[in-house]
């Protein structure tokens, strides 16, 4: 399991549609992915669950994955969260 600390550099995630496509990409990966956000422990490929988190920028979160491609799909959704 490998796991990365993030600050939100987006302007908003909390609307449906960047919500959508951060489940969508957390989706293409077989690795069980988890955002950890306050005291919220979600699993990135739910959308209710993802529904549920504030991702405000300069909010900080912490991603963990675990399986075959955890490196990639860290990198995926960083790059996501902080815009790049």
């Amino acid at each position: 399991m490998k796991k990365s600390e993030i600050v939100v550099n987006v302007r908003e995630v909390k609307d449906a549609m960047p919500i959508a496509f951060l489940v969508q990409t957390a989706s293409q990966f077989e690795s069980k992915i988890y955002i950890d956000c306050e005291d919220k422990h979600v699993n990135a490929k739910s959308i209710m669950g993802m529904m549920t988190l504030t991702l405000e920028k300069g909010t900080k979160v912490s991603v963990s994955a675990d399986g075959s491609d955890e490196d990639r799909a860290l990198t995926k959704i960083g790059e996501f969260l902080t815009g790049q």
